[in-house]
Parts: structure tokens; sequence; C-alpha cells
């Protein structure tokens, strides 16, 4: 068995690459992968928890974060549809929505 200190340090790991990666990137498809990476992160410290202490909950809480991630996936790629069929661009830099 992994050593829960372990899973925490590598969540830890993933969620500070994600959240790195989601202020600095410009691309809007790289923003949404680190987005997801930052998800996978709290999914893997919950199912560690769930582990370590012998409850299902974090199985739980996991599988809803599961579901929000692919919503979050979908409803983004439909936006990033619609920004570049109005602007040619899915570079956040370069579309601002809030001067139309």
């Amino acid at each position: 068995m992994i050593d829960p200190a372990w899973v925490s340090v590598l969540s830890a790991i993933l969620f500070t690459i994600g959240l790195w990666g989601a202020f600095t990137r410009k691309n809007a498809i790289v923003v949404l992968m680190c987005l997801e990476l930052i998800l996978n992160a709290a999914n893997l410290q919950f199912v560690a928890a769930a582990i370590q202490h012998g409850d299902a909950s974090g199985w739980v809480y996991a599988i809803f974060a599961i579901a929000i991630a692919a919503s979050e996936v979908a409803i983004g790629l439909a936006i990033f549809l619609a920004m570049y069929g109005q602007h040619e661009t899915i570079s956040l830099d370069d579309v601002n929505l809030l001067k139309h």
C-alpha cells in the first residue's frame, strides 16, 4: 500500500502545475487542460483520503467531481468554438468579449 502522504504530495504537485499553467498560458485549450489537472488532483486527494479513512464518501465526491469536469469540458469547448467562429482565434489575450 502506498503511504497517503506520498499521494498527498503528488496531488499537491499536480495542483500546483495546473494552477501555474492556468495563470500563465494564453491558449484557451491549454487553460482548460490545466483546469482538468486541478480537478484530477482534487480527485486524487479525495480517493486517497477515502482509502486512508476506510470511508466511501471520498469516492462519491470524486465521482461528482468527474461529472462536473465532463460538463465543464463540454461547455468550454462549445464556448471556444463560438469564440473561434466570431473572433478567428482562441487566444485569451486576443479575445476581449466585454467590448462587444
